[in-house]
């Protein structure tokens, strides 16, 4: 105890003889306060910092200003550091954006829209394969489905060898499951000669149970194939075009024709397999639409010619021509005073696509409001091929109407399309396909 005391008053005294000057002075460690404003600028300005900051950001900005110029100039010396550094921008928008066995070059115009996936059915036929031509053409992926019972592989050929076309050989009376964003359906027999050849194939009854409603019809095959791309349409949310037909107006009483017409038409008659078959088809497109939410398209298509034409199918542009080709007499049913209205394949493909891109479910009227006689196609036939054809009338066929004309202000109005080739324009051309096919089926005819 007295050591501990002894060493309390040591530390006592040690205390007491501290100058009071230093105990006063001592504190902690002050706490560091952020820099204030002024200095941060005076740091700024110290040593030229400023200046390399404002050159810094000049040189950035300059680069990135003219590095889309660079890159349009094209491919160049790969060496040079500009064009290297502008293309490892440009690459990973490329990989997207482009398909891969594209060359670097030209940016496209259209490459920051959506490349779309559509399915033509129908797409190796006459109409069909313009179509597909157009699709493509337009950046877009494209998978045709054919039976083959009217269409041809030539007619696609060229597209074989393009990783974005597709083509599937099914006929769409069978259901099929594919993920595309749009549909066109163009699958059905249209010529006379095809319709006519087997009324049973195009004209087969059934009942179906709609899955939003209960509809007991008779259906034909072309129908079936409308039913399961819409189904189709419905089930992935894809849009819906129908080709339907001007032979919805039967023997029309209306002349020109609008869509508002609903027409005159034999439902036992001949050609009533594939006049009734499109009307139900309408039909059915719009219940889908109403009852279904889908996304519907229709347009009624008119008489259409041009390259690609089945040579022997009945109708009267492709007979005529065929028959002036191999010197035939031009056959021309009736008195040959009958109307009709044609248009050439480019117009109508047009006009499908304006439709299917537009916001109008229709029907439309496509076709071309110039009206020729039976006798008047015959005389531009004959200008265009062989003055010296000559003309031979036979008896009409049944239920053949008397005038076609299509009415195209609602198409003019609110699509904002009309043909533009006229018939003596687009004839040569479809003239000059012809005589190529018919020149190749003679010369496989003396090979056999």
């Amino acid at each position: 105890m007295k050591q501990l005391h002894k060493q309390a008053s040591v530390n006592q005294r040690r205390d007491e003889e501290i100058p009071s000057n230093l105990a006063s002075t001592y504190s902690p460690k002050a706490l560091k306060h952020p820099r204030s404003l002024p200095r941060s600028i005076n740091y700024l300005f110290k040593e030229q910092r400023l200046l390399f900051i404002l050159v810094g950001i000049l040189i950035g900005s300059t680069f990135f200003i003219l590095q889309p110029t660079l890159y349009r100039l094209g491919p160049s010396d790969p060496n040079n550091p500009t064009t290297s550094i502008s293309r490892s921008f440009s690459t990973a928008h490329d990989l997207v954006s482009k398909p891969t066995h594209a060359k670097v070059g030209r940016v496209p115009v259209g490459l920051g829209k959506r490349r779309l996936r559509i399915v033509v059915t129908g797409g190796a036929g006459f109409v069909g394969s313009h179509l597909v031509d157009k699709l493509l053409d337009r950046g877009n992926d494209v998978i045709v489905i054919d039976n083959f019972f009217t269409g041809r592989k030539d007619n696609l050929v060229h597209h074989f060898g393009n990783p974005r076309f597709e083509l599937i050989r099914h006929d769409v009376v069978e259901p099929i499951l594919l993920e595309v964003d749009q549909i066109y359906h163009l699958a059905c027999p249209a010529s006379p000669v095809h319709y006519k050849y087997n009324p049973v194939k195009t004209i087969i009854s059934f009942l179906f149970n709609h899955d939003f409603g209960v509809l007991d019809c008779d259906y034909k095959t072309n129908v079936m194939g409308t039913l399961n791309m819409l189904g189709l349409a419905k089930r992935i949310g894809a849009r819906f075009l129908l080709t339907s037909t001007s032979e919805v107006y039967g023997d029309p009483l209306e002349h020109p024709q609008k869509e508002t017409y609903w027409g005159n038409v034999n439902p036992i008659g001949e050609r009533s397999c594939y006049d009734e078959g499109k009307r139900t088809a309408e039909t059915l497109a719009m219940d889908y639409h109403r009852g279904a939410d889908v996304e519907v398209r229709i347009a009624r298509i008119f008489n259409t010619y041009g390259p690609r034409m089945c040579l022997d199918d009945g109708r009267v542009v492709s007979n005529f021509v065929a028959q002036a080709i191999r010197r035939q007499p031009l056959t021309v049913y009736g008195d040959g005073k009958q109307t009709r209205s044609f248009q050439y394949v480019s117009d109508l493909v047009n006009g499908l696509v304006a439709l299917m891109d537009g916001e109008h479910v229709g029907p439309f009227n496509l076709g071309n409001p110039g009206e020729f006689t039976m006798l008047e196609l015959a005389e531009v036939v004959k200008e265009t091929i062989d003055s010296s054809a000559t003309i031979e009338f036979r008896p009409n066929t049944a239920d053949d109407p008397h005038k076609r004309k299509p009415d195209i202000s609602k198409a003019k109005e609110l699509l904002n399309w009309e043909p533009k080739v006229s018939l003596r324009e687009g004839l040569p051309l479809m003239v000059s396909d012809f005589q190529n096919r018919i020149l190749n089926e003679d010369e496989g005819k003396a090979i056999n």
